[in-house]
């Protein structure tokens, strides 16, 4: 019989959400923990020909897959992949599909919302204001300087719109040059821009693009932003490139390790704004989210899969 599981629904999203009752005709469990090893995980999705995968904490290895031979389709809630062994999954027949493009709005807006909060000083005010002070900090302004975008794909190019739209000159670089932007090289981006924001896929080849030598050619009132993954920075040379004002802040969503360990050294940094990974998560954003990775399993069953990665 077939049957749909979603082993990592923790914290639950999917289970209070509008968009499970397009599940209501389907055989399906919803697990409300996060698998405890990939023992847990073969044991939940065993018998499953279709998983929804909630969150990328869950890995999807080829051992993995090589113990679920009933599974035929990964449909992920989100657009990243660096959690599935995509080769794997190809070799044995599984078929891996994601949501593109539907947290795109809620990512940019929250990117944009970091440059403002990490320019207008707005947490450290905060702070100050609560605890009876009243700062009169010399902040920066967006408007007229140069928002760096480093991958334009439908975050990037909306990050872009948004940036331009308040007034900020755009400069680009990706992997893939479409569109009518200023381009410009890699490191060009960096000695240009005022606030450098990543928005590229990661990959083997995005794995710590970003380092100590692309910090040294910024500004020292430049700000760095970054909504895409951790990985994609040597996270080591952002800290001492920040600890040692060599750029004036940084907005961070994503982190190599996550959640960020009680040790990171970026939690004790006056110049960084911090969010948890939750750039994307929005009311909105998530119900739409939910119901296309729903639609992804609905829609392979038919013989017309959507979205497919592999």
């Amino acid at each position: 019989m077939s049957l749909i599981v979603i082993p990592d629904d923790a914290p639950p999203v999917l289970a209070p959400s509008d968009a499970v009752t397009q599940l209501r005709d389907c055989d399906h469990r919803i697990y409300s923990t996060l698998p405890a090893d990939s023992r847990q995980l073969i044991a939940r999705i065993g018998e499953a020909d279709a998983v929804i995968n909630i969150r990328s904490s869950t890995g999807f290895s080829a051992d993995v897959l090589a113990d679920c031979p009933r599974l035929r389709l990964i449909s992920i809630w989100g657009t990243g992949t660096d959690h599935v062994d995509l080769v794997a999954a190809k070799a044995r027949g599984m078929t891996v599909t994601n949501t593109p493009a539907v947290a795109a709005a809620a990512v940019a807006e929250h990117t944009i919302a970091l440059m403002f909060a990490v320019a207008r000083q707005t947490v450290n005010i905060d702070r100050a204001v609560r605890a009876g002070e009243w700062p009169r900090a010399m902040v920066q302004q967006l408007h007229g300087k140069t928002l760096g975008v480093i991958g334009t794909g439908a975050i990037g190019r909306l990050v872009a719109r948004l940036g331009a739209g308040i007034g900020m000159k755009v400069v680009a670089w990706s992997f893939n040059q479409r569109g009518d932007y200023a381009w410009v090289t890699f490191d060009d981006l960096f000695r240009r821009a005022d606030v450098v924001s990543v928005h590229v896929r990661q990959s083997p080849e995005t794995l710590g693009m970003i380092r100590a030598e692309h910090f040294a050619l910024m500004k020292p009132s430049a700000i760095f932003i970054n909504t895409a993954r951790g990985r994609i920075v040597v996270e080591k040379d952002l800290v001492d490139a920040l600890r040692d004002r060599r750029i004036a802040g940084a907005g961070l969503d994503v982190f190599e390790t996550e959640p960020l360990p009680r040790e990171s050294p970026l939690r004790l940094l006056p110049n960084v704004v911090l969010s948890p990974h939750a750039a994307g998560i929005t009311r909105e954003a998530t119900e739409a989210g939910l119901a296309m990775a729903i639609g992804n399993v609905l829609s392979f069953r038919a013989g017309t899969p959507l979205h497919v990665v592999n």
